[in-house]
């Protein structure tokens, strides 16, 4: 088998078990946890010196960063997935970026503060703070996703959907975030109901 997928499900190796279940691909699932016990091993680090989740083997070539592995495994494999044009290229790109560099570190932040984190370490001044740095952005996904028939490139589901949604799963336990949002809470439901994300997130437990 020549994919290998490095991870647990309970990181953002999830964004990739969701690619390869999307894909249909056969694979190899090496779990492993991020830290000292886990992705630093030196066995691990051997094969990625980041020393995090996910990483993949795609008959040696070694590929990181969950977002740019999807963009690679879409685009190798195929299908509807995978932008279809230069165009397409152009905005899967600048999705999955922005989701990156415009959403995910405010999201994250909420979750921690919000669910994550002990009773005790949690501030809710940050999880404000997060949730008003997302406003604006949110409105511009918002305004997309009504544009865009309810996808992001296409007008079909694609690796941007695929990205974007997983960035925003970081908000699952701050829906206010999105409750006066309803072209993305359509969207985000629509997009984890599809059979591949089910077979993928069933292997969170959660």
């Amino acid at each position: 088998m020549a994919l290998k997928i490095y991870g647990i499900a309970r990181s953002r190796t999830i964004r990739t078990l969701w690619m390869a279940a999307e894909l249909g691909l056969d694979y190899e699932h090496i779990e492993v946890a991020v830290g000292a016990e886990g992705s630093r091993k030196p066995e691990y680090l051997r094969i990625n010196p980041n020393g995090e989740v996910p990483f993949i083997d795609d008959d040696g070539l070694v590929l990181t960063e969950s977002l740019a592995i999807n963009l690679y495994l879409a685009r190798k494999h195929g299908g509807k997935l995978q932008p279809a044009s230069v165009a397409e290229i152009g905005q899967t790109l600048q999705w999955t970026l922005w989701a990156a560099t415009s959403v995910e570190r405010s999201a994250a932040h909420a979750l921690y503060n919000t669910a994550m984190y002990a009773p005790e370490k949690r501030d809710p001044a940050v999880v404000k703070e997060c949730l008003d740095a997302l406003k604006a952005p949110l409105a511009v996904l918002e305004a997309a996703l009504a544009k865009g028939g309810g996808h992001l490139v296409g007008g079909r589901f694609t690796v941007a959907d695929l990205n974007v949604v997983c960035v925003l799963f970081y908000l699952r336990a701050n829906p206010e975030a999105i409750a006066d949002k309803p072209a993305i809470r359509a969207w985000y439901t629509a997009a984890l109901a599809r059979p591949a994300a089910k077979q993928a997130f069933a292997l969170r437990g959660d």
